[in-house]
Parts: C-alpha cells; structure tokens; sequence
C-alpha cells in the first residue's frame, strides 16, 4: 500500500463515519473492526468519497488499482470499506460500497456528508447504469450540500474499442488486442445524460457545478486507464468544499439535554 495511505471496514453494524476505527493491523494495514485496539489511531479524515454501484461494476477493483497499484479479481463488499488517502494538508476517506440488495440501505449511511460521489457502472450493460438511477442516487439525498459527482463506466478494456492508449501507469504495456471484446453498451452521451438528470434531481444550474463531459470517465481497474485521472480530479475538486466546510465550522445544533422549561407563575388575576 502506498505511503499516505489506511484502510478500515466497516460491516453492517458498523458506522459511516469513516475514520475513527481501531483494530488490529493485518495485511497491508487492514483494520478488523472486531479486533483489539490498534496503538496507531487512524487518521480522522477531513472529507469523504464515496462509490456506488451495483455489484460486479468494479468498484472495489477501482479502488484497489489506485490505492495498491494492482488489479485483483474480488469477492463482493459486504457493508462497506474504506481507505484513507492523503491528499496534500488533507485526509480523504474513500468508501467502497456493497452492490448488493440486502446491503443496499447501508448506502445512504455511507453517503451522509460526503463531499463527493462517484457512481459507477459497466461499460458493456446499459442495466447498470439504469440502476445509478433508479436504485442509488436517492441514496446520495445524505450526502453533503455542495456534493460533486461523478459517474464511471468501468471494464473498458473488455470492448471492442481498439482505440484506447496503452496504461498509463505502465506505458510498455498496452490494451489486449481485440479478440473475444464485446461491444460497449454505454455511450459517452448515454453518462452524460445521466449526470444532467442527477443536476436535475439535485435542484442545481449547470452554470454552478463542473461540466458533464469533466465529470464523465471511462476506465479500467483490469490496466489502470484513467484510474488516476479519475481520483485526483475528484480529490481536486473535494479540496475548496474541504476548506469551505472547515471555514463554516461544525454544523450549528441545538443541545436539548441541558433546556430546561421557564417556571410558570400563578396568574395575578382577583377572582
């Protein structure tokens, strides 16, 4: 695992708060929830990422090319996972989230306060990218005010598109040649209409927020293309609504434990 970089879990009872867990260090710095307290406590993070999707769209692959610079074929999520990633003065937790149907409520915990979404889908089924509609972005309704999106077409290199660059985090190494590809189900414009309807549902003018084409990526967790492009774009843009969340400060609440009723008075009224 790189440097800068923790990874935590969280199942389905645990909480979404993405940086205060414990536990004993495993491999590569897994944290187990159930385990006994770590001496290192994790970093509190400044600022939340969150993936969502539906299952096999590749976000745990996603997030394991960019956080271990490897590609490993995964069992799916259960509850939800998350690394810490630090990005310049800041923490940012990402979370990888079940696809699941018996863990699709635990999203929208994920979700609260996030500054930034990313909603992933598969390249090669239009279904998937349905589903971000239909199924998750009510999910996103906890996520933060000012909350970017983005929306990812994962598993490009199973297409037939020959046209792709070779990896960009390994250049000697292109794009498999073209037999056995499929041909890719999703449009460039198919995402983009997706993200003017989330802009749509969310109540916000295309002139305040990042352009759909800026905010639209195809990747592949399999060779790395556009991965990192991805992440530090989004972590870019989660950086000013970082500042301006720190500048506000925490959330003004009412703290109902100490309010104690006025006394009431007999009235001064004669019979």
């Amino acid at each position: 695992m790189p440097a800068g970089a923790e990874r935590g879990r969280a199942g389905p009872g645990g909480g979404g708060g993405g940086g205060g867990g414990g536990g004993r260090a495993g491999p590569r710095g897994w944290r187990s929830p159930a385990a006994a307290p770590c001496r290192c406590a994790m970093k509190k993070p400044d600022g939340k990422v969150v993936l969502l999707g539906d299952m096999n769209v590749g976000k745990t692959s996603l997030l394991h090319r960019y956080m271990e610079r490897r590609f490993q074929d995964t069992v799916s999520t259960v509850g939800g996972a998350f690394y810490l990633k630090q990005w310049g003065p800041y923490n940012i937790s990402i979370w990888d989230t079940a696809g699941r149907e018996q863990f699709h409520g635990l999203g929208s915990m994920y979700c609260r306060g996030a500054a930034a979404v990313i909603l992933t889908y598969d390249v090669n089924s239009l279904q998937s990218l349905m589903e971000l509609e239909d199924k998750f972005l009510a999910l996103t309704d906890s996520a933060s005010a000012d909350c970017i999106f983005a929306i990812v077409g994962n598993k490009v290199d199973l297409t037939d598109d020959c046209a792709l660059p070779p990896d960009e985090n390994r250049p000697e190494k292109s794009v498999a040649s073209c037999g056995a590809k499929v041909r890719k189900q999703v449009r460039a414009e198919d995402a983009i209409a997706l993200y003017k309807k989330i802009l749509k549902y969310k109540m916000l003018d295309e002139k305040d927020v990042p352009a759909a084409e800026k905010m639209c990526f195809e990747t592949s967790a399999k060779t790395g293309y556009k991965v990192d492009y991805l992440f530090e774009t989004v972590f870019e843009m989660v950086v000013p609504i970082i500042v301006r969340q720190k500048a506000e400060g925490p959330p003004q609440t009412v703290d109902i434990t100490d309010y104690k009723p006025a006394k009431r008075t007999k009235s001064g009224c004669c019979a």
